[in-house]
């Protein structure tokens, strides 16, 4: 391409601006701005014709758009002045009709149709150049905090806060709390049948009357100045199990925060103080966007404890050989009755990797308190017993000790040929199969202790 040729035929399509002018050559001569490649060709196309330096006051293309940089980074700095963020974005919406200005200035020149750079492309440069001068924030192109958009035909910016993330661990020392809200299907979270109070909520349109999301998400969402708040777990127990030991991971996203730099130490404190000893949380730490999927699809493995009542009394060794038969072994399980309602009908295999238990005479064990072993005191048979397994991720836990009529199958049931029912289970321990959770790359602070 000659650019002189050029500059004269852009010239001579009408009156166009510096950055208009140098627009369709950005590949050429890095480190220059459009402007200044534009100021440069006009230069030297009066040199070579020995005439004065034209100075148009408008300009056919952009329509004096690229005039208003700084405004534009000043408008986007205001816009975005009430919320904390570490890196942003600028994006530009051009009018179709100075797109189609550009089109034809490149063909009426002579040049491709994608030669330079489009107008966006310098509008969002240029005005995010400008606007990082004002604020203390990094350019992401990924997934930055803020996002900006120009509109120029609407002469407006449009602001998108991304969410914010905390990471933790929580345990749940109460039974018969759901992790996430619990909507009523009675009344479809009404609180009223045909004009009356729901029988089935009590008028209140949910099931339970708190969960752990509503115990500890406020409190984020709150700190965070947020517009809601989303609880995300690594899988859940039942709502009659409690969790304990190290935990469950869990990710709470926060919509819309106007704060991202909080204390996590403080924070943690606050949401202990508000769950009240129902559910505690460890180890918060500020989390990218990331820790979500993390949470909600790492393969983890699982350790539960859980008090067992058989229909009659069993032997001691009977029952260390059910358990010995156990351990290890691929289950072959169908859709449990229980859940049938809701999931698909198929059969799924997944491993014990451990199992131990005791007899318990009393069949109070580790209801006693938390983390409370059950004492077998010598007996050879008893109708009750606490047993530990340690399984693969998704193993139903209550039909390895049930058999749920033949649909789970080796199980202790089974094998003792004995009924036998869970009747209290805990969650001991959630831990990612090859790797932990809790890994650098997802997080943006360091953790709480």
């Amino acid at each position: 391409m000659d650019l002189l040729a050029f500059a004269r035929a852009a010239r001579a399509t009408g009156p166009i601006c510096d950055a208009c002018l140098g627009r369709p050559v950005a590949d050429r001569s890095f480190g220059l701005t459009n402007t200044e490649r534009g100021r440069a060709l006009r230069t030297t196309v009066a040199l070579d014709d020995d005439e004065p330096i034209d100075a148009p006051d408008e300009c056919w293309v952009c329509e004096g758009a690229c005039e208003d940089f700084d405004d534009w980074a000043d408008r986007a700095a205001d816009a975005i002045a009430e919320y904390d963020f570490d890196t942003y974005q600028v994006g530009t919406r051009v009018p179709a009709l100075i797109e189609e200005n550009e089109r034809l200035l490149r063909e009426d020149a002579g040049l491709e149709a994608d030669a330079g750079e489009p107008l966006k492309g310098e509008f969002n440069r240029e005005v995010g150049k400008r606007l990082g001068g004002q604020i203390d924030a990094a350019v992401d192109f990924e997934r930055p905090d803020v996002q900006l958009l120009l509109d120029l035909e609407a002469d407006s910016v449009e602001v998108q806060v991304n969410s914010a993330f905390v990471y933790g661990r929580y345990r749940k020392i109460k039974r018969d709390i759901p992790q996430t809200e619990w909507p009523c299907n009675d009344c479809n979270a009404t609180g009223t049948v045909d004009g009356k109070p729901c029988e089935g909520c009590d008028g209140t349109g949910y099931r339970y009357d708190e969960s752990v999301e509503e115990l500890t998400a406020p409190v984020v969402r709150e700190a965070m100045d947020g517009s809601r708040a989303v609880f995300h777990g690594a899988g859940r127990e039942d709502v009659d199990a409690r969790m304990l030991g190290t935990g469950r991971p869990f990710v709470i996203e926060v919509k819309e925060p106007r704060t991202r730099d909080v204390d996590v130490e403080d924070l943690q404190d606050d949401i202990n103080d508000f769950a009240d000893g129902k559910v505690e949380v460890e180890g918060l730490a500020l989390a990218t966007h990331d820790m979500v999927e993390r949470v909600k699809e790492h393969d983890a493995s699982k350790t539960y404890r859980m008090t067992v009542a058989f229909e009659e009394d069993v032997d001691r060794e009977d029952f260390e050989s059910a358990l010995a038969e156990l351990e290890g072994k691929t289950i072959e399980q169908r859709t449990p009755n229980r859940v049938a309602h809701r999931r698909g009908d198929i059969v799924r295999t997944r491993d014990v990797y451990a199992i131990d238990g005791k007899l318990d005479p009393d069949g109070e064990g580790m209801e006693l308190a938390v983390g409370a072993e059950a004492d077998d005191s010598g007996t050879s048979t008893a109708n009750h017993a606490t047993i530990e397994v340690h399984g693969e991720g998704g193993l139903y836990v209550k039909e390895l000790v049930s058999g749920d009529e033949g649909r789970t199958e080796p199980s202790l049931a089974g094998l003792l040929d004995i009924a036998a029912e869970v009747t209290a289970l805990d969650v001991l321990d959630v831990e990612g199969e090859d790797e932990p959770f809790e890994r650098e790359p997802f997080f943006r602070d360091a953790r709480a202790e």
